[in-house]
């Protein structure tokens, strides 16, 4: 997910667990306390991204793709995560440490909200398509929720605007509402947004704007949309797979990734990859789909955020692209050049041309993105070194072979 609602969850967290703990015996300590607690937890829903100081120094792309939600973003690592943040706030926050010296509901407080912090970070991040392995070592493979869309302004509005409502400074507050309801929007005058859906955050705003238990309700209701995302997300892979079927009945569908439009459970856009073991090869497609043609057509669905506009009069699926690939190619390719073989580590929806590869789920057909890797122009130049252990995500394409990059391997192109 995207920084701003990890602050967000974090920071409604943090308050949720303040209110819960045994009331501080003064109102300056109460107020250290609540300022601490808020700190904490939006600190520890974003600290696994730590990772990312660290991508200036990596090669690209490879450095990214493997090292962010690597390691940092694992359960076990959470652990040490957790004591350097608590470590952090004792030496540099004076007040915080005075705090923490006197008050057992302070500490108890911090831990919760730092370990707290620390696990959504991971369950929100899970919840889209881009996927993390959060129970390496011992399970080192990619999982996905395919449920939400990376930005969602759902959670700004349900958590945002009750965080909002309490501050004490009316100047501020309405400054911050009114930001919020100006990038929202904007999203919508952008194309971003359906109307329908800022009318729905609008709604939803109005439901969490007034009362002590505001925030609670909000964090509820979170829960219930992450739960309506759930299922839509099934129904809507029920749905591709009963297309693509009917398109093409010799091939299998081994995985379609699922992604949501922000406040929008009926618009969903996918990149599926098929195999069709007896002609030796596998298919990538990219489409966008409504889940009720009646409420909002596929060609509706927000072009800007499906790769394209959906054709006028297809109801249900509409199809932008489709590839078919050799088996045989892409797993010569993996194994006669290490820089492929660590990329495969990654990429989901893996589309190799002759020179170069790219993660389809990331960009149109025959564009270049973030996960793009010109292999070809690194022929002669050492393999990657220390790669993580990830599993391939298309381990079902490519097979069970050994992960290790050898720097004695090939280097064609």
């Amino acid at each position: 997910m995207d920084n701003l609602t990890h602050s967000i969850i974090g920071l409604a967290a943090g308050e949720l667990i303040d209110r819960a703990l045994p009331a501080e015996p003064t109102p300056e300590r109460a107020r250290a306390r609540h300022r601490l607690l808020l700190v904490t937890g939006a600190l520890a829903s974003n600290f696994p991204d730590i990772d990312l100081v660290f991508m200036p120094f990596l090669s690209r792309p490879l450095g990214y793709l493997l090292e962010h939600r690597g390691h940092t973003h694992t359960v076990l690592f959470a652990i040490p995560q957790m004591l350097l943040l608590v470590a952090l706030l004792w030496l540099l926050w004076p007040a915080a440490r005075n705090l923490l010296r006197v008050s057992a509901a302070a500490r108890k407080g911090v831990a919760i909200a730092a370990g707290l912090g620390l696990l959504l970070h991971l369950g929100m991040d899970y919840l889209n398509s881009y996927g993390l392995h959060p129970f390496a070592p011992v399970d080192a493979r990619w999982l996905y929720g395919d449920v939400l869309y990376i930005i969602e302004p759902v959670f700004w509005v349900l958590l945002g605007v009750p965080l909002i409502l309490q501050i004490q400074r009316p100047a501020v507050r309405i400054g911050l509402l009114a930001l919020l309801a100006a990038i929202l929007i904007g999203c919508t005058a952008a194309g971003f947004l359906l109307w329908p859906s800022l009318a729905l955050l609008a709604v939803a705003a109005l439901a969490v704007a007034r009362g002590r238990r505001a925030l609670l309700t909000g964090s509820v209701l979170a829960l219930a949309w992450i739960g309506l995302q759930a299922s839509m997300s099934q129904a809507a892979r029920n749905t591709v797979a009963a297309h693509l079927a009917q398109q093409d009945g010799a091939s299998t569908l081994l995985d379609a990734a699922m992604t949501p439009f922000p406040a929008n459970p009926v618009c969903w856009s996918f990149v599926s990859v098929e195999s069709d073991a007896a002609h030796g090869t596998y298919r990538l497609r990219r489409g966008v789909l409504s889940l009720d043609e009646s409420v909002l057509p596929t060609s509706s669905c927000p072009p800007k955020l499906a790769g394209g506009a959906a054709p006028a009069g297809v109801p249900g699926v509409a199809l932008f692209s489709s590839v078919q690939a050799s088996l045989a190619d892409l797993k010569h390719l993996r194994q006669t050049n290490c820089h492929v073989d660590a990329w495969l580590r990654f990429a989901r929806m893996p589309l190799v041309d002759p020179d170069s590869a790219t993660d389809l789920r990331f960009g149109n057909l025959g564009a270049t993105n973030f996960s793009s890797i010109d292999y070809a122009a690194r022929a002669g130049t050492p393999c990657p070194a220390w790669l993580p252990r990830w599993d391939p995500p298309r381990a079902d394409l490519l097979g069970r072979v050994t992960l290790e990059s050898s720097p004695a391997r090939s280097l064609a192109p």
